[in-house]
């Protein structure tokens, strides 16, 4: 099935710290390319991969679940460490999770992360009733373009597969349990207007991880794909100076050779 104008996954080569980038829940790499390429221009390494069932049609996510999406992330961080010297890892939405759960699985492979607007629970009376009304319903009404800023459209599905809607929701409860194995310095941005991930869910993050080297952004002129969104250039700009703080070899020009 052929991917989605926007939807491509991105890779750039550059020093020899490196970045891997998570996109969302129903979305695309379109959502994180801004993100990526204003990393990739101040020498980094760049890795935005397209989870599988992503980026093309509903039907082809609805045989998807988290354990494939994740070992698509797993597989680029394997990639990244094996040729840079030091590997961070952001994420958006559902993305955030799959951050959380790299981090926690990885230890200090990952030398710190920053999640935007990061998914802890599936919210609502629907998510009980989604081990049975998969079954029953193949999809609901999509996620898509919670962007305030006029002009601006995601790429992603306008339909929900429940199917992957139960897996997400089984990946949240897992990654929840997780976060006190979290122990990696946290950007943690997020909407206080979000209508897609309430706030609730990052205070709960904040609050279980044993990070201690943590730095809360909140994001007020941005919805849920804030990457997208009028605080776009915040975010960038916040992360890059995370990586610079703990990677030194990441100069004031963004120079990664060390040569």
């Amino acid at each position: 099935m052929p991917v989605l104008p926007g939807a491509e996954p991105y890779r750039h080569e550059g020093g020899e710290v490196g970045v891997l980038l998570c996109h969302g829940f129903t979305g695309s790499p379109q959502s994180l390319r801004p993100w990526a390429e204003f990393l990739a221009e101040r020498g980094l390494t760049v890795s935005l991969p397209l989870l599988p069932g992503h980026g093309t049609r509903w039907q082809d996510m609805a045989v998807t679940g988290w354990q494939d999406w994740y070992a698509e992330v797993d597989r680029e961080f394997r990639a990244l460490s094996g040729e840079c010297r030091q590997v961070f890892v952001f994420g958006l939405s559902m993305g955030g999770a799959l951050t959380l759960h790299l981090a926690a699985r990885h230890g200090d492979a990952v030398s710190g992360i920053a999640v935007v607007n990061p998914a802890n629970k599936v919210h609502g009376p629907a998510a009980h009733a989604l081990p049975v009304a998969r079954h029953l319903v193949r999809t609901t009404k999509g996620l898509a373009n919670d962007i305030a800023k006029e002009g601006m459209d995601e790429v992603a599905y306008d339909r929900v597969p429940l199917h992957a809607a139960h897996s997400l929701r089984n990946f949240l409860r897992l990654v929840d349990g997780e976060l006190p194995q979290v122990t990696q310095p946290m950007l943690l941005l997020h909407s206080p207007q979000d209508h897609v991930v309430p706030p609730a869910d990052s205070a709960r993050i904040l609050s279980r991880v044993s990070s201690t080297d943590v730095r809360e952004v909140l994001l007020e002129q941005s919805y849920h794909v804030a990457t997208l969104d009028h605080d776009a250039e915040r975010i960038f700009e916040e992360s890059h100076a995370f990586i610079g703080r703990l990677a030194p070899s990441v100069g004031e020009k963004g120079s990664t050779t060390g040569g």
